[in-house]
């Protein structure tokens, strides 16, 4: 194959391969919360090699239940329904069967314009935060087609597939509790309450967190880690008295939350260790963070951040014991 016409080839791989990239469909909203509803908004961005888009099709994956097409001028949507594998708790009791995909028909949409396809459902208890479910999607056109469902095996780069399906990742939803200001995150088994932090003064390095977990399951758990974006790392310490003289000291391999127990970081004790700090939380402000556990993954959380010193969330100490720094986390 002479020059001229192996550049002829690739230019004509790549822009196959650029068509194939632009056609993607995905998910406008990637997060949702166990037992709670669920808006899935299919964008389909692209048509097939220059040919218009008329039929969509998403598959309701199991454990997404009661699931419910939006109706779309100029185009015709079908249901197709059947047993689902398990029962799953639903507004008004259990639910066994439910829509399994939903076809959009009959419609034109141009290669060189998007649009959305809407459904609503309900995310089940099947999901433990951070995990990921996938809504295979099949895109077909006047000429040629897409198949968006290739679902990535435990480990695998979900990236390194040639037509993956959409994912949508399953994080913790906070709730508000009985006591003004205080939060409850469910994480699975773990009930994790009221994570806040000291505001530090500037141009220090070093931060605490704390947090109350109570594991509601027949297994143990383990907090393995914690960040923030201020922090250059996140670790878990201990706090005691030896001889007199206090001494801190990592939690090697993590904190153990066994079954039916309640752990509680707090100051003067175990606490979360945010070091290498980049700038410096202020009390009244909310920073973003995660929690990482053995069993129930990485769960988004928000620290509040109370004043330098505090002893709990809006309580402040007198100014000699917040003068003691860093040992007093």
């Amino acid at each position: 194959m002479n020059r001229i016409a192996r550049a002829a080839l690739l230019t004509g791989v790549l822009t196959l391969s650029s068509n194939a990239a632009f056609a993607h469909a995905t998910l406008e909203r990637k997060e949702a919360s166990p037992n709670a509803s669920y808006r899935g908004v299919v964008q389909i961005t692209h048509g097939c090699d220059g040919q218009p888009t008329n039929r969509v099709s998403v598959t309701i994956p199991e454990g997404v239940v009661g699931a419910k097409p939006m109706p779309k001028p100029g185009w015709t949507v079908s249901s197709e329904k059947g047993p689902y594998a398990r029962a799953y708790p639903y507004f008004h009791g259990d639910i066994r069967e439910g829509v399994k995909s939903i076809t959009w028909t009959g419609g034109s949409l141009p290669d060189d314009q998007i649009d959305e396809f809407t459904f609503i459902a309900r995310v089940s208890d099947a999901f433990a935060p951070g995990s990921t479910v996938y809504f295979p999607i099949e895109q077909d056109c006047a000429s040629g087609r897409y198949r968006w469902t290739e679902i990535p095996a435990a480990g695998q780069d979900a990236h390194a597939l040639k037509s993956p399906a959409p994912g949508v990742r399953i994080v913790a939803a906070a709730a508000k509790t009985a006591d003004a200001g205080a939060t409850t995150i469910k994480a699975g088994d773990l009930s994790i309450e009221t994570p806040w932090m000291r505001a530090t003064p500037g141009g220090a390095k070093v931060a605490g967190g704390y947090v109350r977990v109570t594991n509601t399951g027949t297994q143990a758990d383990r907090l393995t880690g914690a960040s923030i974006p201020l922090a250059g790392r996140g670790s878990i310490h201990s706090m005691s008295m030896e001889g007199g003289v206090m001494k801190m000291a990592p939690v090697e391999g993590g904190l153990t939350i066994k079954p039916g127990e309640t752990v509680e970081l707090k100051p003067g004790g175990l606490h979360l260790m945010f070091e290498d700090l980049t700038g410096s939380p202020k009390a009244g402000e909310v920073v973003q963070g995660t929690l990482t556990f053995e069993r129930a993954g990485s769960v988004p959380v928000s620290f509040s951040v109370a004043p330098i010193g505090a002893t709990k969330p809006g309580a402040t100490k007198p100014a000699a014991a917040a003068a003691q720094g860093h040992h007093d986390h």
